[in-house]
């Protein structure tokens, strides 16, 4: 065979190899095979091939490689009491029904230490079937100091050499009677900054500027820098007392903080029911209704914003 008829048949079989690849990715993606598994078979297919083809596969494998997730870390902070157990059990419901698409959402509930031996056991059992609840070392209190124990308790907790720093980009101090929506609250933190953030609802009520006073507290955000921060500085340390979310304003305006401020009103409002100027009618763009303070108030909330509308259809239930 002259040497010109080889070279035009190995040209063709790189080109049929390289075709039948291509096949196999098609293949892959109809049925949702692992692309990093095809790789390897493309890797070990194209490893016979002369050296030109290598080439193909470093530039595949590079592209698999340089994609990364940009996932959304949170972490709610839901300050409560130990006692509140049917409570937390409550809201277990309403947030592991949840999944919103591009973040990690993690639930905490916080307290401070036990003080009865009953507690000791229930919520010990608390957590080792769900593994949800921090205990701060600290009193319980209203308006001495546990908001400052639970942000400047978080980067020793959470900042690890073996998790992704930081552990979480947003923490958020929530109440126990605000329904937060998942996707819609991640929705709203995609455009902006992860560094230097205060977000939230503006005090006072008719108030639309986040630079003057401070978020209530039904639900505020801030970035890990700020945690990190309350842990390191003498300003939060020294000024502990008073209402809580008043003193967190404090904080941020002393230490020169949140330069980054974003005011979600009024996607986050109290309940409608009694009218005030924090209130207004639920309506669809919501991000956190507050004042849930009974069972009534919840089931209206969760009906309207029809939550079990992805309940499957079973044999084993009949609900109209």
């Amino acid at each position: 065979m002259k040497p010109s008829t080889r070279s035009l048949e190995g040209k063709r079989f790189i080109l049929s190899a390289l075709a039948f690849i291509l096949f196999l990715c098609a293949l892959a993606s109809i049925n949702e095979i692992r692309f990093d598994s095809l790789l390897k078979f493309g890797r070990c297919a194209l490893s016979n091939l002369p050296s030109q083809s290598h080439n193909a596969s470093s530039e595949i494998s590079a592209a698999s490689n340089s994609s990364s997730s940009d996932d959304i870390r949170i972490l709610i902070g839901i300050l409560t009491l130990p006692d509140q157990y049917q409570r937390r059990h409550f809201l277990r419901l309403i947030y592991g029904t949840q999944s919103p698409a591009g973040a990690q959402v993690d639930v905490k509930f916080v307290f401070c230490n036990l003080t009865k031996e009953d507690q000791k056991v229930l919520v010990a059992l608390e957590i080792m079937r769900y593994d949800d609840i921090i205990i701060l070392n600290c009193k319980e209190n209203m308006n001495k100091g546990k908001t400052y124990t639970f942000f400047s308790s978080l980067p020793e907790i959470f900042n690890s050499t073996d998790r992704p720093y930081p552990p979480y980009h947003y923490v958020m101090k929530g109440d126990d009677d605000t329904y937060l929506r998942l996707e819609n609250l991640v929705d709203s933190l995609r455009p902006l900054p992860r560094e230097d953030l205060y977000y939230g609802y503006v005090i006072p009520c008719p108030s639309m500027d986040p630079f003057v006073h401070y978020m209530s507290g039904m639900g505020y955000l801030v970035s890990w820098d700020i945690a990190e921060w309350i842990r390191e500085s003498e300003i939060p340390r020294n000024n502990l007392e008073g209402p809580e979310d008043k003193v967190f304003g404090d904080w941020m305006r002393d230490g020169h903080r949140a330069k980054n401020r974003y005011n979600a009103k009024w996607s986050m409002y109290n309940f409608p029911e009694p009218p005030t100027r924090c209130t207004h009618e639920l309506w669809p763009d919501t991000i956190a209704v507050h004042l849930l303070k009974n069972q009534d108030k919840w089931i209206h909330t969760l009906k309207y914003f029809n939550v079990t509308s992805n309940l499957k259809p079973s044999k084993l239930y009949h609900i109209p």
